[in-house]
Formats: C-alpha cells, structure tokens, sequence
C-alpha cells in the first residue's frame, strides 16, 4: 500500500457527537482531545511521517466564551501532558498559528514541548492552534516585506520557494492527504497554500470515532486516487 507522507486532519464534530450523546459540547472536546493519541499511533505504525492536526482556528474565538475558555484549558493541559507522551512514542511536536494571542503561559507550554521533543525521530506532529490560512499567508507577507525593506531579499528573488519558507510550515512538506471528519465538506482556512495538490478525503465519522480503522480506510481511499499534479501520464 502506498502511504501517504504527511496527512493533514480537520478534527470536526467533537461538538455534535456529544449532542447526540445527550452530553454537553465541552465533553465532546474532552473525548476529541484524548482521541489524539491513539490516532497518532496508528499513524505512527502505518508509516505516516508527518501528521498535522487542526486544533484551533483562528475563527473559533467567535464562539461562547465558555467554549472557548473550556477549549484553551484543555488544549494546554494537552500540550502538558504531550511531552511525557512523545518521549514515550519518540514524536517529534511543533505547533503552527499565530501564538500572540495566547497566554504567556501558554506559550511556554508549547516552548518546553517544541524543545523536549526537538531530537525525537519518530512521528512529526504538529498541532494547529491559533491558526488560519489567510493570517499566516499575510503575517508571512509582512515578514517579506520587511525583509525586503532591509535589503534582505528583492522582488526578484520572490517565488514559490521562497513565499512557502515565510510561513508557518516551513519546516514540513505538503500534505498528501487532507481528511476532514464529521460530514462537513470544506476547508475552513485551513493550509490552502500547502494543500494545493493534496487528495481529500471527507467522512461522516466525527472525530471522537475517528480511529485506526477510519485512517486505514483514508489511506486505502488515497490508494485509488491518481496523482497527476497538473500533468497527463504518457499512456
């Protein structure tokens, strides 16, 4: 089986599988958080290299600020618990938005996280927390001119390459696979500059369901589909 490199996840339904539980949406949160490890694992022993996880959009600070409150308690008592947890999977964490907006302590939650697990040469995870397409592609845009500003770069050095180095995944390739849970079938300014040329994949299983069975099912899906990226293949 061909397994794709980097599978890009927008973890969707946490809110709604709680509902039909007769649950609050904060429980869904919770099951949808603990879900992460074991899809991470079987990540790992399907040979994915590169996993990036949606966690929280940039849009999401719309919510009731209950939720979202709940959702930033949550995400950092994760991201504490994450080191232990990639010591022991040897997983290598980063994570991508733009972390201003988060606080102080946060941010050192995902500092000491980063640098733990810096040398783990096992599954790259990277959790997406503040994060939106559109802002990163402009925050990216303003470092560029800045640097051009300074004499760093000129307009002529300005390409591909050198845009996708500005931004938030710079360190990662372009995921081959993109899969979105819970029946919604969009992006939500999620990585539209690096899914380009990825497959998607849409399933009706909400997240907190989402395991082992519903990747490999993914993956055998991304089998059948026919990489061309823009070209035609002699026949």
């Amino acid at each position: 089986m061909n397994i794709p490199k980097h599978v890009a996840i927008i973890l969707d339904g946490n809110g709604r599988w709680a509902k039909s539980k007769g649950m609050p949406r904060n429980y869904g949160h919770t099951m949808g958080a603990k879900n992460v490890e074991t899809v991470c694992q079987a990540a790992d022993e399907l040979g994915i290299k590169y996993l990036t996880l949606y966690a929280f959009s940039t849009e999401n600070w719309n919510r009731p600020e209950n939720e979202v409150n709940a959702l930033m308690t949550l995400l950092e008592s994760y991201l504490k618990n994450c080191i232990r947890t990639a010591d022991k999977n040897n997983m290598r964490v980063r994570m991508i938005g733009d972390a201003s907006r988060l606080s102080e302590k946060f941010q050192k939650r995902i500092a000491e996280l980063e640098e733990a697990s810096r040398d783990n040469t096992g599954l790259n995870l990277t959790i997406a927390i503040n994060y939106g397409s559109r802002d990163e592609m402009i925050r990216a845009m303003k470092k560029m001119a800045d640097d051009r500003d300074h004499g760093v770069i000129s307009k002529d050095d300005i390409g591909e390459e050198l845009f996708a180095s500005y931004l938030d995944t710079k360190e990662l390739p372009d995921p081959d696979l993109l899969i979105r849970t819970s029946g919604e079938q969009r992006l939500s300014n999620y990585l539209l500059w690096q899914l380009a040329y990825s497959e998607f994949y849409f399933t009706d299983v909400p997240w907190p369901d989402f395991h082992k069975a519903e990747l490999e099912e993914a993956v055998r899906a991304y089998n059948n589909r026919d990489r061309r990226f823009g070209a035609l293949k002699e026949e």
